[in-house]
């Protein structure tokens, strides 16, 4: 059963690619307020779970539910509001290269609603100014830095006001110093906004900075789940062999 206070719930998730068995059984609810940290090793499936929570990837079995409504059935057509509820900052920001900044941050707010473009403007200014971008607008993505990047693509997943952020290895292939203001800003996004997290990560300063809760995923399953203390304390084998390697 899901927890009472659960925004996401994955309820015996079975995932499979051909003969690779990817998700075995999962379990695993986002608590209404938390940012939820989801450790593994490579290829262990954390990105094919992360896609399920926003119905981009749809299980073998099981079901995913958003705010109480199963998502596993949905047609893709019916799939808009949901993805208003769950935003996702992708690994590579995954913004359009032939696009300014100020195009891609107004492009979901272009796509779903009729606004006068002197407001989707004024948004947009107040988005890059949440993720520390101001006065980017004109600029193409080829002329970001990778920080630069994940912040536009932040302010992007951010344009529709969603319940729930999804972040996929957001500190991969940044220095440590700008990793480090993308950990603050996640943190920041989750005071200032109450915005609820699922944040997918190999980088152990990232989890334990900006998690409420950290589980680990292992042979398709969660093996362990707690807080950043309990995980920092943890006997079980398999979780402290991947923090003692990674550390």
């Amino acid at each position: 059963m899901s927890a009472p206070d659960a925004l996401i719930s994955c309820a015996g998730l079975h995932k499979a690619f051909g003969a690779k068995h990817v998700l075995r059984g999962l379990d695993l609810d986002l608590r209404r307020g938390e940012t939820l940290v989801i450790l593994g090793g490579s290829g262990s499936g954390k990105s094919v779970l992360l896609k399920h929570m926003n119905g981009l990837l749809k299980p073998d079995r099981g079901e995913v539910s958003v705010a109480g409504q199963d998502i596993t059935a949905l047609a893709e057509v019916d799939l808009g509001p949901i993805r208003r509820k769950v935003g996702m900052l992708f690994q590579m920001a995954a913004l359009f290269d032939s696009m300014s900044v100020l195009d891609n941050v107004a492009y979901p707010i272009r796509e779903a609603e009729s606004l006068p473009e002197s407001e989707i403007r004024e948004h947009v200014s107040h988005l890059l100014d949440v993720v520390d971008l101001r006065e980017t607008e004109t600029l193409m993505p080829a002329e970001l830095s990778g920080g630069m990047r994940k912040r536009a693509g932040l302010a992007r997943a951010l344009a529709l006001e969603p319940e729930v952020m999804l972040y996929d290895e957001p500190t991969t292939g940044l220095d440590p110093v700008v990793a480090q203001k993308i950990n603050v800003l996640i943190r920041d996004l989750q005071r200032r906004f109450g915005l609820s997290g699922v944040v997918v990560t190999h980088d152990l300063h990232c989890a334990f900075y900006v998690a409420d809760r950290i589980a680990f995923l292992h042979e398709g399953k969660i093996a362990f789940a707690g807080t950043p203390d309990e995980t920092r304390r943890t006997s079980h084998p398999m979780l402290r062999e991947f923090l003692d390697a990674v550390a």
